[in-house]
């Protein structure tokens, strides 16, 4: 059964994504500042439920693929929450907390009990070195997001079908800069995670496993990213076509979030 926490973070997503739904129809800065705030209470909230699930299991929150499914969310909503903050434009902030809402809703319905077990590796190290990449995941998640949006209303601007909550959507240049906002927080916590990664598996093993499927889908991804955000640059590439790339790219990471991690490598495979 899941943890009452759990449950309050699932009910403060939902209030989050009502007032963000209706913002689309019914601008109101009150509004906009409750549902900001209920999304950040809902990751606090989130936050001390992935601590309370890991003193349950006595391990880290990742451990099995519901906490890593949960750590994944949490990231993505707190990658979110920033850059809301920092464009300060709250119109994707319904399609986001769907997303979390429809999420977290899965995972508490057909979450495992949990159950103590070792982790096969770790060390505050280990636990930075996959708290990084899940964030790096997480973040390359959001620009999905974000490039899907893109992709949508560009369609709905050439139809000229346009609806009165459609006006509530960022502008397509905003929209492009925040999907790239989310690629660069990606890249660096990508970048950060796999250098902490190579000195941590030094120091476990005096070598460096560049065969693993998993560093080879990393590096892939690194290679990827970088190669959007250089034709994001190019006149003949800005636009539905960057955006089309960047969505494209993001099942390079599903790939390896659940192929590679479950199937693919055994050093890596943290659940």
């Amino acid at each position: 059964m899941a943890h009452p926490l759990q449950w309050l973070s699932l009910a403060l997503y939902a209030l989050s994504f009502a007032c963000y739904a209706r913002l689309l129809f019914a601008p109101n800065d009150w509004l906009g500042r409750a549902a900001t705030l209920l999304l950040a209470a809902a990751i606090v909230v989130h936050y001390y439920a992935l601590l309370e699930r890991s003193r349950l299991t006595h391990t880290i929150p990742y451990d099995d693929l519901y906490g890593s499914m949960s750590l994944f969310a949490w990231l993505l909503g707190v990658t979110y929450l920033a850059l809301e903050l920092l464009h300060r434009q709250r119109g994707v902030g319904a399609v986001i907390t769907a997303l979390l809402l429809a999420w977290m809703t899965g995972l508490e319905l057909f979450a495992p009990a949990p159950t103590a077990t070792a982790p096969p590796a770790s060390g505050a190290l280990f636990a930075f070195h996959v708290t990084l990449n899940t964030w790096a995941y997480a973040a390359f998640g959001l620009s999905f997001v974000l490039s899907l949006v893109y992709l949508a209303q560009d369609r709905l601007l050439r139809s000229r079908h346009l609806s009165a909550a459609f006006w509530r959507f960022p502008p397509l240049d905003l929209l492009d800069r925040m999907a790239r906002g989310g690629v660069w927080v990606g890249l660096a916590a990508l970048c950060c995670g796999v250098t902490i990664g190579f000195i941590w598996e030094h120091r476990l093993s005096g070598g460096f496993a560049w065969s693993d499927p998993k560093v080879v889908i990393t590096l892939g991804i690194l290679a990827v990213y970088i190669l959007y955000l250089t034709l994001s640059r190019r006149s003949g590439w800005r636009g539905s076509r960057a955006a089309l790339v960047c969505a494209l790219n993001f099942l390079v990471v599903l790939f390896s979030y659940t192929v590679v991690n479950l199937y693919m490598t055994r050093f890596h495979r943290f659940f």
